[in-house]
């Protein structure tokens, strides 16, 4: 018979597999969901890229190494994902506005757009550390 604490090392892994797979298959549904299409029969991910295609000619230097630093924050494994909703936030926002260019004020009204309600505080926090002026976009931060 095994000793008591080899079961309980084996109990111990099982349960940080188990938490581990919960984890990971919650990540997983939440993309299969983004893959839905919506009403119009089109997923958010076939509109996000269709609004980064639109845009591709009207990114500055400047507006792209804004962008950059808008990102700047998100962990880096999810730095590429984020980098990609957002501009696609950003590319509507400025093609909605019938802009010619992305501009740094289009970077920072699709960012706020971009960003989930639940991270509107660490959202303040950034721009105000980073000295970004957002007072013409604080009506967006309120609904």
């Amino acid at each position: 018979m095994a000793p008591n604490w080899f079961m309980y090392f084996i109990m111990f892994w099982a349960f940080v597999m188990i938490g581990f797979m919960s984890i990971g298959g919650y990540f997983m549904f939440r993309k299969f969901l983004k893959v839905l299409p919506m009403r119009d029969g089109k997923s958010k991910l076939d509109w996000q890229n269709y609004w980064v295609e639109r845009s591709r000619g009207m990114w500055t230097d400047d507006s792209k190494s804004f962008l950059d630093q808008l990102v700047s924050p998100v962990p880096s494994a999810f730095r590429d994902i984020a980098r990609h909703s957002i501009a696609a936030k950003i590319a509507q926002v400025a093609v909605e506005g019938g802009s010619n260019e992305v501009s740094r004020s289009h970077c920072i009204e699709g960012y706020i757009r971009a960003t989930p309600k639940r991270d509107y505080r660490s959202l303040i926090t950034f721009l105000e550390k980073e000295q970004i002026d957002y007072t013409s976009y604080r009506h967006l931060l309120n609904k």
